[in-house]
């Protein structure tokens, strides 16, 4: 019986190679230059034309918001030594209601935390380049202006959604008038993840994020991104592959609980994909699955306690405790308030091992859908190529990793992939755009562009 609640997650390689497949049609959706606009994989430009290649060097603040705390960070990139040191960070908390409150209260918050940092670090006479990882979806329109398209991952803040994020930090900091910031690039924290690996491993071109949410950015060919002129050298696209199977593409291997799931979220029908992999819900499915097989008698005498009939009470961190060993599992059945037995508790470490592998074998597909493509971008027989990667699931779970590496080969077998754990991708990462982005060679190109660029951006404009 047991089996028929986890067969459904059971995806073969058939399956995965399919679902790989509609990723790779969906990727040129999301490049179309009138296809875009539908397409539930955004594959947004991000501005970014290069990877480090080692002449970066100065001082740069970062800014890190992308959950329930921010970081300040004062990041400094040594040419000579060939590192990107931390310098100091500072967290700051946002509390649940300005997470639900004004968008002006919420940017008044960080330049005052950005201020105490300066301040406190003597550093508010200076007037230092800004790296900002704003890890929620937007259209970016150049490095350093970036247009919310939603909120997610439990931020509703009023007067943000459709607005430039850099204008309202700077806004922010001009009403308090204390200090000042120079140019600022916005970074998406899977940018920021590559970046941070590509000072180490200058063939790391992709950078991937499976934490609470799940997302991907790849080095693309400037001539297939659409929407952007130009045909000479390439350009990192944030994917916003959460998005896939918005449009009901993966309808036919979501099971009843991913179907739950889904409809209890804040953002219902929205990153289906994502809904299946991240952190932000692997417990919920967990929890669900659970509750069912002890409706159907087949867990704990048939008894759910308090606990686990409560949404989000089962975390997601439980799955990686459980399934590393049967202690584990015992004391947070225990404190779950359940009467389980030993048969129990190998049930659901059999349940955890089940939707944490099915989440890495889908990160998998996913990723041997972009390996895949640059490999045919560049007409090569086999890719060599580097992956940053960060994130509390990918980090933190003990066999996720492994998982992953194991079915990307299956998927990908042309492509050698070396996994890069990233260095604090949202805060040196970000110092390091600002650098590639301040190199003279890169500025210099930005000015031989920006003529034929502006009519690009009016016909972006009107068509959000």
């Amino acid at each position: 019986l047991t089996v028929s609640f986890i067969s459904p997650f059971q995806l073969s390689p058939e399956t995965l190679q399919e679902v790989s497949a509609r990723l790779r049609k969906d990727l040129l959706r999301g490049l179309g230059k009138h296809s875009h606009h539908k397409a539930p994989v955004k594959m947004l430009p991000t501005f970014v034309r290069a990877t480090p290649d080692g002449t970066e060097k100065g001082d740069f603040l970062a800014l890190d918001l992308g959950g329930t705390n921010f970081r300040v960070l004062h990041v400094r990139v040594e040419e000579e030594a060939q590192k990107v040191l931390k310098m100091d960070s500072q967290i700051c908390a946002i509390p649940q209601e300005m997470m639900l409150g004004t968008g002006e209260q919420l940017f008044d918050h960080i330049a005052t935390c950005l201020g105490d940092f300066l301040e406190s670090h003597n550093l508010k006479g200076q007037t230092l380049p800004l790296g900002f990882t704003f890890s929620f979806p937007c259209e970016q329109l150049e490095i350093d202006k970036s247009i919310l398209i939603r909120w997610t991952k439990g931020f509703n803040c009023s007067g943000v959604e459709g607005k430039d994020v850099v204008q309202l930090l700077k806004e922010a900091i001009h009403r308090r008038g204390d200090y000042h910031i120079g140019s600022v690039a916005m970074v998406n924290d899977t940018v920021g993840t590559m970046m941070s690996c590509g000072y180490k491993d200058q063939s790391c071109e992709i950078g991937m994020i499976i934490g609470t949410g799940t997302n991907a950015c790849y080095m693309e060919e400037i001539k297939n991104v659409k929407r952007i002129e130009g045909e000479d050298g390439r350009m990192c696209i944030n994917t916003e592959w959460g998005g896939f199977g918005d449009d009901g593409c993966l309808d036919d291997i979501l099971t009843e609980f991913d179907v739950e799931v889904d409809k209890t979220s804040i953002n219902p029908g929205v990153h289906i994909f994502e809904k299946m992999i991240s952190g932000m819900y692997l417990g919920e499915i967990v929890r669900l699955v659970l509750v069912k097989m002890t409706k159907d008698k087949l867990l704990f005498k048939g008894q759910i306690s308090e606990a686990l009939g409560t949404r989000g009470l089962f975390e997601t961190k439980f799955i990686s405790e459980i399934e590393d060993g049967l202690e584990n599992a015992k004391k947070i059945l225990t404190e779950l308030g359940l009467d389980w037995s030993l048969v129990d508790a190998s049930v659901v470490r059999l349940v955890c091992d089940t939707i944490s592998s099915r989440s890495a074998y889908l990160c998998a597909a996913a990723l041997a859908t972009l390996v895949n493509r640059i490999r045919n971008n560049r007409k090569l027989g086999h890719l060599k190529t580097t992956v940053g990667v960060d994130g509390t699931v990918y980090r933190k779970h003990p066999t996720f990793s492994s998982k992953l590496q194991k079915a990307v080969r299956l998927l990908a077998p042309q492509c050698d992939i070396t996994f890069l754990v990233s260095e604090d991708g949202s805060g040196k990462g970000a110092a390091m755009v600002t650098a590639v982005a301040q190199r003279p060679a890169h500025q210099s190109r930005l000015l031989e562009e920006s003529d034929g660029e502006d009519n690009e951006e009016e016909e972006e404009e009107e068509g959000q």
